[in-house]
Formats: structure tokens, C-alpha cells, sequence
């Protein structure tokens, strides 16, 4: 399974960092998020790999402050992130009998004034944990859980980073996006050379470019640029490796929502060198609410699809044969997933069922139909129409200028 969680920009960090909601393991085993009870918050893990989901409370001695972010590892630990006096402590959580345990790991102090650290996306093997220090004019990856000896620092990035994708299963390869000169470039990081850096995406030379969410199996790639449409940021694709460009199609906008903001957070696993194959989930979010965009290269269109009830909003896994699963809690379900079968333009239903409820109700302006968009062309079950043409941009990477082929030779 495949998980991601984006950050629109630097300046929006605080709001947007992974762990400031519900964050799941690449494999999709366990789940961590802040919870919150009677006003006080506390980490809670969801392991969601076993017949029925659940939760285990793991509450320290006192309420945490809800900047805390925490990221669970694939042992079933929880990594903790704590800011105390200007330090930013980490620690290991697990649950001892009624109580909980809590391992600490050490601290990482950020002097500069203006700078901020926050958890990376999880990365494969679910056995280390990385970080990502800003300051004014350059950035760290520290390694923070997993080390022999406490938090580590592995690479120094010129400029102010965000983002963070995991470009291989090995847990080697990050791309980050780089603001640097007035742009934003993708870059990629080599943790295993000392954090040697390496253009990853630009499609023009004054555009901002910033990698969203990479799938290794298949090297699909969900960018957003402002190259098509200066002033005014378009989702794309690509294939990494690929001499082909960045395609900007129609079917990664909602039209009939100008108002939306539609962000990728998870990709389907498994498939393997067919990148056109591959299912892409997609938050939306609107004036009336956030619903649920399912995408493929080769659909050319989106299925809108309800939410469920208490969704943990923007988190979700793929399964291999391509059923969307979504973590949600309300009263009456406080650990829930809803299994998703994406009608991939099929007629029917929206094949929405819940492990723990029902189906769920259509999104802010009932986007649901056939599983298409609102408004879409076509008759379901038809081919759709080709995307209308481009424009005309370099293509997405240098992508055969950075280091990847490594990932196979090495």
C-alpha cells in the first residue's frame, strides 16, 4: 500500500505537516493520530491489518500540546514529536498493560530564528523515521528514530524544503521540493551519499514545480505546476525515468468547483511498469466540505465518491487490486474503515460499502452519478474523449538526470 500526505508550501507548513492528522504506514498496517477527549489531546495507534480495526490509547502523564505530531512505525510503536523549550524531543510510545511506555530517543535543537522541524511521510520498512529542519537559507533530514545513536543528521538541502516523497522502497531516495532563488524545484536526496542532491522536475525554467505523491511500482508521479497556467498551480503526471513530458489533463480539475482544492494522498501499489493502470486518490476540498476523488492516467476522467462519516480527512490506503480504504471515527464507530470499490466509469452504484457502517452520503453538491464526475461527457462505459492538447513544455525532468537508475544498479 501507498500513502502520502502533502504540504502545499513552505509558508504552509504549520498547518498541513504530516502527523497534524491521521498518518498510516506505507504497508498499511497501523495508523497513528492526536486524539482528542474532553478537550485534552493524546496519541491513539490503529492497527488495521487484522480482521477488524482498533485503537490502542496511548495517554503520557499529561495532556499533549496539539502541535505534537506522531508517525507509527511498522513494529507497532509510536513515534512521538514534542516541541519543549525551543527543543524538538522524540520519543518511542507503546502500550504497557494499562499504562503507557515511552522510550525517549533525544532531542534536536534549531537555533535560527524563523526555523521549523516536522516529520517526514513515513518511509518503507516502517523501521526508521526522518525529519525535515528548516531554517532561512538551507535545510536538514535528520534521521530521528532507528539510529544507534539518538537523532542523526544525514543531509544538508540549500534553500527552504517541503514536501517529502519517498521515491523507492528502499527508504533511500527523497524528493523534496526546494525554494530556492524565487522557484520551487523538485529535488531529489540521496540519503545513502552523504545527502548528495539532484534536480528531479522542471518543466520550465520560471515555473514552480513540486512533486506530490510518487508510486515506485509503476514510477506514476502527480506533480503541480504553475507552467500551463502561470499564476496558477495545474496537477500533472508523469512517469519517473519517462523522456515523455508532464501531461496537465482536464480530468485532474472539477470544473463545475473552481473554488476546489484537490490534493493526491495515496496511489495504488502493484502496478508494475503500467503507470496508465494505476489509481490515484485525491482529498477535495470545497466551500461546502471535503469528498473524495478517485483518478487513472488511463480513466481520463474522475470518479467523485462520498466521504464516510467521520472521515480522517486526507488519510487513506490503496489495497493491491485496487480497493480504496478510508480510516474514519465518529460516536458510534470510534475506529472504522470504509472499503471503496471505484467504479472505474462502470454504471451502478459508487460501490462504497463500510467494514463498521454503511454506505456514506454523497459530497457538497452531490457529486456522486455513476462513479464519473458531475457533468462529464460520455456515456459510461465508453472510452473518453482524448484530453484537449497541452501546452507545449519541456519535458518533466530532468527525471533521467537524476540519480534513479541507481535504485536498480545499486
Amino acid at each position: 500500500m501507498t500513502a502520502c500526505a502533502i504540504e502545499p508550501s513552505a509558508a504552509d507548513e504549520e498547518d498541513s505537516a504530516p502527523g497534524a492528522g491521521c498518518t498510516i504506514t506505507v504497508d498499511g498496517a497501523y495508523a497513528a493520530r492526536l486524539a482528542q477527549q474532553d478537550g485534552s489531546c493524546y496519541p491513539e495507534r490503529w492497527t488495521l491489518d487484522g480482521p477488524e480495526p482498533y485503537t490502542v490509547p496511548l495517554p503520557g502523564n499529561q495532556p499533549e500540546e496539539p502541535g505534537t505530531e506522531v508517525q507509527p512505525l511498522g513494529d507497532g510503536r509510536v513515534l512521538i514529536h514534542r516541541l519543549v523549550d525551543g527543543r524538538h524531543h522524540f520519543a518511542l510510545l507503546y502500550p504497557t498493560g494499562p499504562s503507557t511506555g515511552e522510550l525517549p530517543l533525544g532531542a534536536v535543537e534549531c537555533p535560527d530564528e524563523g526555523s521549523s522541524l516536522r516529520l517526514l511521510a513515513p518511509a518503507p520498512g516502517g523501521v526508521h523515521a526522518y525529519a525535515l529542519a528548516v531554517g532561512p537559507r538551507s535545510s536538514a533530514v535528520w534521521l530521528v528514530a532507528g539510529g544507534a545513536f539518538g537523532p542523526e543528521r544525514l543531509a544538508v538541502v540549500p534553500g527552504r524544503c517541503a514536501g517529502g516523497v519517498w521515491l523507492d522502497r528502499a527508504g533511500r531516495m527523497l524528493a523534496l521540493d526546494r525554494e530556492l532563488g524565487g522557484r520551487t524545484k523538485a529535488v531529489v536526496v540521496d540519503l545513502e551519499r552523504g545527502g548528495e542532491v539532484s534536480p528531479l522536475l522542471q518543466i520550465a525554467a520560471d515555473s514552480d514545480d513540486r512533486l506530490l505523491l510518487a508510486d515506485p511500482d509503476s514510477g506514476l508521479i502527480l506533480v503541480g505546476s504553475d507552467a500551463p497556467s502561470p499564476g496558477q498551480e495545474r496537477l500533472g503526471w508523469g512517469v519517473l525515468g519517462s523522456t515523455l513530458p508532464v501531461r496537465f489533463p482536464e480530468s485532474l480539475r472539477v470544473p463545475e468547483c473552481p473554488d476546489c482544492v484537490v490534493t493526491p494522498f495515496a496511489a495504488q501499489p502493484g502496478q508494475v511498469l503500467v503507470p496508465e493502470s494505476c489509481g490515484v486518490a485525491l482529498r477535495i476540498d470545497g466551500p461546502l466540505g471535503s469528498w473524495v476523488g478517485a483518478w487513472r492516467p488511463r480513466a481520463r476522467r474522475m470518479c467523485h465518491l462520498p466521504a464516510p462519516e467521520g472521515w480522517l480527512t486526507g488519510a487513506g490506503v490503496w489495497t493491491q487490486d485496487g480497493v480504496l480504504r478510508l480510516p474514519y471515527a465518529t460516536g458510534e464507530v470510534p475506529c472504522g474503515v470504509a472499503a471503496v470499490a471505484v467504479p472505474w466509469g462502470e454504471t451502478g452504484e459508487h460501490g462504497e460499502t463500510g467494514e463498521h457502517g454503511g454506505p456514506g452520503d454523497a459530497g457538497p453538491g452531490d457529486p456522486v452519478r455513476d462513479g464519473t464526475a458531475a457533468g462529464a461527457s460520455g456515456t459510461p462505459g465508453e472510452p473518453a474523449e482524448p484530453d484537449p492538447p497541452g501546452p507545449v513544455v519541456a519535458r518533466p525532468v530532468p527525471l533521467q538526470q537524476a540519480p534513479l537508475a541507481r535504485l536498480v544498479t545499486n
